[in-house]
C-alpha cells in the first residue's frame, strides 16, 4: 500500500509554499508598518505645520505660511490661498507659492485669478475638491496664456469664526500622482488650524494698530516755528508687539527762545507709552514755567516725577535755542541721552559730545552740566533717540559714525525729506521704535515770533 493509500495521514505543506505563505504575512505586515509609519509622519508634520503657522502674528505672514506648509504637507508643486471678498463673491486677494522666477515673468500683466472656473466652483460649493484632471472638469474655464499647466488640484474652504474666509488650491503632486483621500484629511486638519491662526493675526493687527494710533496721538504737532524749520519722524519697532516711550517737542518760549526736547523711556509696552506722555507733559509744562538753565528744569522733572509717579528710567535731551549778537547760540543739558549732531553748512558732521549726567529715575541729587554752543547761519541740529542708532551687530559708535554720514549726504534735502530719509535707511536693527527731530538754523539775529 502506498502512502497515499494510507488511512489518517495528512499531506504536509511543501516548504516552498510556507516560504511563499510567509513572504506574504511578512510583505503585509511591512506594509502596514510602513503606512504606520507614514502616517506619524503626516501627523508630526501637520503639527509641525500647525505650531508654525500659529507662531506668526503678521497677517500676511500667516497666510503665505499656511500656502508653503500646505504644499509641504501633501508634496505639492504649487499652492495658492484666495481671500474672499466681504461679499462672498469673488477673490479680493490671491497669495501664490511654488512658481519659478520664469513662471512668473511669463504671467507677468495677467491678473490673479478672483475665482472662475473651478476656483469659482469651491468658492460657491465650500466642500473639500479633489480632481484628477481640471480641463475636464465641468466649471472649467481654462487657464490664461503664460500659465504653467496644471492636471489636478485639491481646494479646501478655510473658515474664521464660522464664516468662509478664502480657499486653499494645491496642484501638481511632485511624485505625479493625483491628490488622494489622505491629502485631503491632512489639507482640511491643517485649515482649521488655519482659521484659528488668521483670527489671531487679525485680531492681534488691530490691537496693534490701535496702540500704535494711541502713541501716535500723544505726539505732538509742531508749532510755527519760524524764522527757523523744523520737521519730525517717529517710526514703531519692527516687531509687531512692541509699543515704545520715545517723545519729541519743540515750543516757542516765551522770552523768545525754542525749546527742544526729545526723550525715551524705558520699556516696550503700554506701561511705557502712558509713562512717555506723564514726562512729556511736566517737562513741557516746565520748560515754558521756568527761564532757568535746561539742567535746573531735568533735575525738577526728575524730583516731580519721583513724587507723583512711578515711571521707568528715562533718558532725556533739554535744549534752548536763544538769540545772541551774533546769531543763536545752543544751551543744553542730557539727563543719559545720546547727544544732538550739528551738520555744518558745509556738511561737515559734529556729535556735541558733553557730560551726559544720569537718566531720570535713577538719582534726584546729582547734578546735571549745561553746555553752550553757538550755532552757524544754514547748519542742521538733529536730536533722536536710540532706536535709530543701536545694533547688536556692531558698537554704538559705529552706528553714530553711520548716521553722521547718512545725514551728511542728505542734508541739503528739505528737512521733511531728510528725516525721512534717516528713518528709512537707520542703521539700527529696528528692533527699538526711533524719534528724530530736525532743527535748521535760519540766517540772521532776528527772534522767533510767537505763533498766531
Amino acid at each position: 500500500m502506498s502512502d497515499q493509500d494510507q488511512p489518517g495521514r495528512t499531506e504536509q505543506p511543501k516548504v516552498p509554499d510556507l516560504r511563499l505563505q510567509l513572504d506574504t504575512e511578512l510583505d503585509e505586515i511591512g506594509a502596514q508598518l510602513q503606512a504606520l509609519a507614514d502616517a506619524k509622519d503626516r501627523l508630526q508634520g501637520l503639527l509641525g505645520a500647525v505650531l508654525a503657522i500659529s507662531g506668526e502674528l503678521d497677517l500676511s505672514a500667516v497666510l503665505r505660511r499656511i500656502v508653503t506648509t500646505a504644499m509641504e504637507l501633501v508634496g505639492a508643486r504649487y499652492g495658492a490661498l484666495g481671500v474672499l471678498h466681504e461679499s462672498g463673491e469673488y477673490l479680493k486677494a490671491f497669495i501664490t507659492a511654488g512658481l519659478t522666477e520664469t513662471e512668473r515673468a511669463d504671467l507677468g500683466g495677467v491678473a490673479f485669478p478672483h475665482g472662475r472656473g473651478v476656483l469659482g466652483h469651491l468658492i460657491h460649493n465650500p466642500e473639500p475638491l479633489r480632481v484628477d484632471d481640471i480641463p475636464s472638469h465641468p466649471a472649467s474655464a481654462g487657464f490664461p496664456p503664460g500659465h504653467p499647466p496644471m492636471r489636478t488640484l485639491l481646494g479646501v474652504a478655510i473658515s474664521v469664526r464660522g464664516e468662509i474666509y478664502g480657499d486653499l488650491y494645491l496642484s501638481e503632486r511632485l511624485d505625479g500622482r493625483p491628490f488622494g483621500p489622505d491629502d485631503e484629511d491632512v489639507v482640511v486638519a491643517l485649515a482649521s488650524a488655519a482659521g484659528i491662526a488668521i483670527e489671531n493675526a487679525r485680531l492681534f493687527g488691530q490691537v496693534r494698530d490701535s496702540a500704535e494710533t494711541f502713541q501716535r496721538l500723544l505726539l505732538p504737532t509742531l508749532p510755527d516755528l519760524s524764522p527757523f524749520t523744523a520737521a519730525t519722524v517717529y517710526r514703531p519697532a519692527d516687531e509687531p508687539n512692541r509699543l515704545g516711550g520715545d517723545w519729541y517737542d519743540a515750543i516757542v518760549l516765551p522770552d523768545d527762545a525754542v525749546g527742544i526736547m526729545i526723550g525715551d523711556v524705558g520699556g516696550h509696552d503700554l506701561y511705557a507709552a502712558a509713562a512717555m506722555a506723564q514726562t512729556h507733559s511736566m517737562l513741557r509744562a516746565l520748560l515754558y514755567d521756568r527761564r532757568t538753565p535746561p539742567s535746573e528744569i531735568l533735575a525738577q522733572l526728575d524730583r516731580t516725577l519721583h513724587a507723583t509717579a512711578e515711571v521707568p528710567v528715562t533718558t532725556a535731551c533739554l535744549a534752548r535755542i536763544e538769540p545772541d549778537p551774533t546769531g543763536w547760540v545752543l544751551r543744553w543739558s542730557t539727563a543719559g541721552h545720546f547727544p544732538p549732531l550739528l551738520i555744518s553748512p558745509d556738511l561737515e558732521t559734529e556729535y556735541l559730545h558733553a557730560e551726559p549726567g544720569l537718566p531720570l529715575g535713577v538719582s534726584t541729587g546729582e547734578h546735571r552740566p549745561d553746555h553752550t554752543r553757538s550755532l552757524p547761519a544754514g547748519s542742521i541740529l538733529l536730536f533722536f533717540t536710540d532706536g535709530l542708532i543701536e545694533h547688536p551687530a556692531h558698537s554704538i559708535d559705529v552706528g553714530l559714525t553711520a548716521l553722521a554720514d547718512l545725514a551728511a549726504t542728505h542734508a541739503t534735502r528739505p528737512l521733511h525729506e531728510l528725516v525721512q530719509v534717516l528713518a528709512d535707511h537707520h542703521p539700527s536693527d529696528g528692533q527699538d521704535d526711533m524719534a528724530i527731530l530736525a532743527l535748521r538754523i535760519p540766517a540772521g539775529t532776528r527772534s522767533p515770533q510767537l505763533p498766531a
